[in-house]
This record gives C-alpha cells, sequence and structure tokens, in this order.
C-alpha cells in the first residue's frame, strides 16, 4: 500500500474512533450519494437545467445549488453556453453541463500481447489511445517483470496526455486487467497468463506519474463502462457483463452496485465448466471455460487449420468475411461454448441483461445469434435472449474503455472525495458560475 492510502486509512481510522462519527458517516454517505446523483444526472440529461435536476434526483433545489458549486470547483461540470427560456417566455436558464475535453481520465489495460493506454472524457469517450506491444517473454511471463510493464505504461499515458492542449488535466488513472484483482488494496493477487502475483499496481503507478490510481478486474471495469455510458447506461434493472478475451471474467451489477464479494473474486468464472468441452486447462482439468473459449485457443486452432499465419482473433474474424468455412466454424463453435456459459449465468444470477464482449459476437450477426439460442437452450427457465443478451457498446476500444471506466466510476460514484488534479483557479470561477441560483424552469 503506497503511503498516500495508508495517510488515508489511518485518517478514517481515527474519524471512526471519535464520538459522533456514526452520524458523521452517514452525513457523508448522505453527501456522496446525493452528488452522484446530481452528477449522474448531468450525465444522462446535459446540458440541463438544475430544476431538471432537482426533479430527477428528488434532491430540494438548495441542495441541487449546492452540490453544482462544489462540482463546478472540482471542474466536473461548467454552464453551458446556450440558455434555455421555459415555453419561450420569462427569464432564461442557463443550465448545467460537464465540462468539455479539460478534464480526461487516464486508462491502463493489461492484456496477454498488448498494453492499452487511452485518455477518456467525462462522457467515456475516447480521446486518444496507444497500443504497446509486448515481447515473447513478457507474454510467456518470464519478461522483466510487472513493475517495469506498468512503470512503462505510465511513461507511455503521461506522454498521451502531454499532447493534449495545454489546458487539459489528468483527473486520475484506471488500471483494468484479468484474474483475481484486489481493488480495495489496489494489488493484482493474480495473473496466471503473465505470471504475475502479489503486484502492487497502484502504489507502482502512482508513484510513476503523481495521480491517484484504482484498480480493477477487467469484467467489472467493462461493467462500469457500460452501466455510464453503454447503450444500457442508466437503466436500473440488473446487469452482467462477459468478458472473453485470453482472460474470460465477469462482473455483476444489481441495484446500482457492483458485486465484489469479501475476497473481490466475484466474476471468476475462469474454471467454471462448459458441456461438451475437451480442451485442457492449466488447472489440471478439462473443459473450464476459460481454456476452451480464451483468444489463444482460438488462434492455436485457427493457426493448426491454415486459416490465419500468426496470432490475432480479429484475422480469424477477417476471414470468416471473406467466406472461409473453417473460420466461419471456428467462431460459430466459439461462439456456442459461451452461450453455454451465459444460459449457466442466466440461471444463477438472473440478470435483466447480459453484456458479452467477445470477438464473434461482436462482429458477426450470425455469432450473435448462435449465442443467444445456446444460452436459450442452456437456461432452465423460459429466456428472451434476443432481448436480453447484448454485444457490448465498443466494439473496437474496449481495452481502452476498461482502464478509464475504473477511474471515472470512482469520479461519478463518489465526485468530492475522488481527489482530482483539475482543480485551479480557473475552476473556482466555474465554481461560482455555475453554483448560482436553482432555477424554476421545467
Amino acid at each position: 500500500m503506497s503511503r498516500r492510502a495508508s495517510a488515508a486509512v489511518a485518517a478514517q481510522d481515527r474519524d471512526r474512533a471519535q464520538p459522533g462519527s456514526a452520524s458523521r458517516v452517514a452525513d457523508g454517505d448522505r453527501r456522496r450519494n446525493s452528488a452522484s446523483a446530481v452528477l449522474r444526472a448531468i450525465l444522462e440529461r446535459g446540458p440541463v437545467a438544475r430544476s431538471t435536476v432537482a426533479r430527477l434526483t428528488g434532491l430540494s433545489p438548495a441542495s441541487v445549488t449546492d452540490h453544482c458549486a462544489g462540482l463546478a470547483r472540482l471542474g466536473l461540470i461548467e454552464e453551458a453556453p446556450a440558455p434555455l427560456r421555459a415555453n419561450g417566455i420569462g427569464r432564461p436558464h442557463v443550465p448545467v453541463d460537464l465540462t468539455g475535453p479539460r478534464l480526461l481520465a487516464g486508462g491502463i489495460h493489461v492484456a496477454v500481447p498488448h498494453t492499452t493506454v487511452a485518455l477518456l472524457d467525462l462522457r467515456g469517450r475516447v480521446v486518444a489511445q496507444r497500443r504497446i506491444p509486448h515481447s515473447e517473454r513478457e507474454r510467456r511471463g518470464d519478461g522483466p517483470g510487472p513493475a517495469a510493464m506498468l512503470r512503462r505504461a505510465a511513461g507511455e499515458l503521461s506522454g498521451l496526455m502531454s499532447e493534449q492542449a495545454d489546458e487539459a488535466r489528468a483527473l486520475g488513472i484506471g488500471v483494468a486487467l484479468g484474474g483475481v484483482v484486489d481493488p480495495q488494496r489496489g494489488m493484482v493477487v493474480e495473473h496466471a497468463l503473465l505470471g504475475w502475483r502479489d503486484v502492487p499496481a497502484r502504489e507502482l503507478v502512482e508513484d510513476a506519474t503523481g495521480l491517484p490510481v484504482h484498480v480493477d478486474g477487467h469484467g467489472r471495469g467493462l461493467l462500469h463502462a457500460e452501466r455510464l455510458f453503454g447503450r444500457h447506461a442508466h437503466s436500473p434493472g440488473s446487469m452482467l457483463h462477459l468478458f472473453v478475451g485470453n482472460m474470460v471474467d465477469a462482473g455483476f451489477a444489481t441495484a446500482g452496485r457492483v458485486h465484489y464479494g469479501p475476497r473481490s473474486q466475484a466474476g471468476t468464472i475462469a474454471h467454471l465448466p462448459v458441456h461438451g468441452g475437451t480442451e485442457p486447462c492449466l488447472c489440471g482439468r478439462s473443459g473450464c471455460l476459460q481454456a476452451e473459449v480464451s483468444e489463444r485457443t482460438l488462434c492455436r486452432r485457427a493457426l493448426e487449420a491454415g486459416v490465419i499465419a500468426e496470432p490475432d482473433p480479429l484475422r480469424v474474424v477477417a476471414a470468416a468475411e471473406e467466406g472461409r468455412p473453417a473460420a466461419v466454424r471456428l467462431l460459430l463453435d466459439r461462439s456456442r461454448l459461451v452461450g453455454r456459459a451465459v444460459g449457466l449465468l442466466l440461471d444463477i444470477l438472473d440478470p435483466d441483461t447480459v453484456v458479452v464482449t467477445e470477438v464473434g459476437a461482436v462482429y458477426r450477426e450470425d455469432c450473435l445469434a448462435a449465442l443467444r439460442a445456446e444460452a436459450a437452450a442452456h437456461a432452465t427457465a423460459r429466456v428472451d435472449a434476443t432481448r436480453r443478451v447484448v454485444p457490448t457498446s465498443f466494439p473496437g476500444t474496449a481495452t481502452a474503455m476498461a482502464g478509464g471506466a475504473v477511474a471515472l466510476d470512482v469520479v461519478y460514484r463518489d465526485p468530492f472525495s475522488a481527489q482530482l488534479r483539475g482543480v485551479n483557479s480557473e475552476s473556482r470561477n466555474d465554481d461560482r458560475r455555475a453554483g448560482g441560483r436553482v432555477d424554476s424552469s421545467p
């Protein structure tokens, strides 16, 4: 744990030990939840009148005014350039909106073949990204080690940030990757394919950048992205996100909260048994989900079939688009196996929506149809898979979104304690302008 994180934990412990700390914690929770509701309403509807925010959130106009002032002070919101006029009459009402590209979240996503660094704005739009290929040794887990890889990624991200406009500010960094990740400690507990174990990712990236860093699994990172910025964002229902790459994991959210479990291992489904699976797994068994459907397995089979000349799942998709039957068969078989796992997860969790990030289902309608059909066939209850099972909202940018969404989730969940670095004299002036009177327009 970094010195900064240790000091924060100690301060929290001291606060809890003081008389009346329970009421202060409750007040803090209410303020945090209210500020989150205001910021999310502006994300969903902005530019929007403050009175509309009050109606959407159920907060008093005075409370919305107070929160808008604080959010503007942090540089998260600003007054929109065009005033609104109710029914064309009366005093014009100046709406508020999220700040433009001046505040950016950094993202680092570590995959097996490469690391992706990216910058996202407050609406989750990818402003810039860069891919860092891994050496063969790094892919095998015997390269220079995780510390060197993370420091290199931090340096590339800093370089990406330096290319932005002078007024741009980084508000924090999210790190996402597969395996077992402990967000509370900022640790990568285990990444079997890369050979990482007990890696202090948060501390390493914080020390390299001087920015606040948040670490999570990439399945949960993409779940954050879907809930904030995806096609089903702002939906009150439960959501399951299934990530199928070289690593396979999932994230589940219900009642507006992502479920982590007491050991932060919720969504660890790599060794879920798949009916009909025969692929040997590193755990010593056969038929585990990750072993059956990982991109490593897809590419190995495609190489053996002569479909591709180098291991790249998008080349398998390209071969299928060219009409090569072996490529189509490989992708369909893989999507069907993923569908069987989805059917089982539908039975266990019964989510309103299942979002799947899997290359076949993302790029080919026949693969998506096969996945949905298999999910419906293997779920015990009757399931409308066409409605409930959908592909990712971020084809082509999933890895860029994963890390940045980890950081942005913190901002939207707890905006006043997100340790923003974008506060400057200009944003304090924005506080005075955007915090003003709450209007009475609809």
